[in-house]
């Protein structure tokens, strides 16, 4: 076996180095052919490029392969990121949408307040609600308007379509609406088309109850509930719902005002604090002592004199 190798090794090396040797001759004699500036040299290298090149475009597809797989991975990069950029503006016009959304319901609901027929003699302020209780056992909102806009206790407040509350507490800036569904809310009520009359009670619940009708057989599911004005406390007509029978088999009200999107409120200056100028009507003052009554105090009061005769 070594012989063999040896044998081997003996006739490849003088190929190896004759192979070697031919390749440095041609490559010596095609670099000494396109150094000879002749113009008959010149039409042989035409002619020798003309007939070798074509015969190795089958090398050269490998190349051509590999140049368009680097312009392909060029090509989906640029699409790639131009898919991003996409991706990113919709995002941001996924947002723009959301905002005009906000801001047609926002428009939907002052327009909706602009077309409530009030009776012209009452004026109002537009309030945004800024927070609610957010708590189950108490139903009121805070209004950005106040004493300084000239709010007072006791004033109804409405929204686009119905009664929502009164003022219950008004700060400088800040009011707060105690809700029709509070369960500390009472409003009289009046019942169309039948003119009956009851007590709209919250519970803290969205369907608040009636209470105290006077004939309940007379009341329909549908029929219109309004502010009957009893008490002064709101003025009558005033919207409010509909009669609804509840699952307790009680007669409720389905409330007109949207209590779930309470984002603008108009308080109505329903009546004006009345100013007391003479206390005496509600306090006791000092009663007038009457002549006769202070003749005889004082008869009584003075001692008589001793008689000297």
């Amino acid at each position: 076996m070594a012989k063999d190798r040896n044998t081997s090794d003996t006739y490849v090396r003088p190929i190896r180095r004759l192979l070697v040797g031919v390749l440095v001759l041609v490559f010596l004699a095609i670099f000494v052919l396109w150094r000879i500036d002749s113009p008959r040299v010149e039409r042989m290298r035409a002619n020798l490029v003309d007939t070798i090149v074509p015969s190795f475009e089958w090398a050269l597809v490998p190349v051509t392969k590999f140049v368009g797989m680097v312009e392909g991975f060029q090509s989906y990069q640029r699409i790639y990121d131009q898919n991003q950029e996409l991706r990113r503006e919709l995002r941001q016009m996924a947002a723009w949408k959301e905002a005009a959304l906000q801001l047609e319901q926002k428009n939907a609901k002052l327009l909706d307040l602009n077309q409530v027929r009030i009776d012209p003699k009452y004026t109002y302020v537009t309030g945004v609600v800024m927070a609610d209780s957010g708590s189950p056992f108490r139903q009121s909102v805070v209004l950005n308007v106040g004493a300084r806009d000239g709010i007072m206790d006791g004033w109804a407040t409405m929204d686009g379509i119905g009664l929502v509350g009164r003022i219950s507490g008004v700060g400088q800036n800040t009011a707060r609406v105690i809700l029709l569904t509070d369960s500390n809310s009472r409003l009289p009520i009046t019942i169309q088309p039948s003119g009956q009359r009851a007590i709209l009670s919250g519970d803290n619940s969205a369907q608040p109850p009636l209470e105290f009708i006077e004939s309940p057989e007379l009341i329909r599911p549908g029929d219109r509930v309004v502010s009957s004005g009893d008490g002064g406390v709101f003025p009558a007509g005033l919207v409010i719902g509909q009669v609804a029978m509840g699952p307790d088999r009680r007669l409720r009200v389905a409330l007109s005002a949207d209590y779930e999107r309470l984002d603008y409120l108009r308080v109505l200056r329903t009546h004006e604090g009345e100013k007391i100028l003479d206390p005496g009507a509600l306090i006791a003052g000092p009663q007038p002592v009457s002549p006769f009554a202070a003749s005889t105090d004082q008869n009584v009061s003075q001692p008589e004199e001793p008689n000297d005769g």
